[in-house]
């Protein structure tokens, strides 16, 4: 039905930036809303950043200001620009659509992401 893979996990120094893209199969013009999230060593998951059609956002508030969701329909994809990274910022992230076709959501498998010197 639909897949989403991200790429763009690794590691990074404190301060630094990464980039995190979801690539959708099919057409994005049917996933709302779309959204990552992120689940740290021994914590649950939590919603990071999310994007409605339109273009409104929510973002977790520990991470407004660093972090910026958006997408390329052309591209079929999806990304999460980070910035100012920190130590806490350490997970594993997932992308996540709903698509409005199928009725349902879908992940991603997940691409960790790594903040330490």
């Amino acid at each position: 039905q639909v897949q989403l893979v991200e790429s763009g996990g690794g590691l990074v120094q404190p301060g630094g930036s990464l980039r995190l893209s979801c690539a959708v199969s099919g057409s994005i013009s049917s996933i709302n809303p779309m959204a990552w999230y992120r689940q740290a060593p021994g914590e649950e998951r939590e919603l990071v950043a999310r994007m409605f059609s339109g273009g409104t956002t929510n973002y977790e508030d520990s991470v407004k200001g660093r972090f910026t969701i958006s997408r390329d329909n052309a591209k079929n994809t999806f990304d999460l620009q980070m910035s100012s990274l920190k130590p806490q910022d350490t997970a594993v992230y997932y992308c996540n659509g709903h698509s409005t076709y199928y009725g349902m959501d879908y992940w991603g498998k997940g691409t960790l992401v790594t903040v330490s010197s």
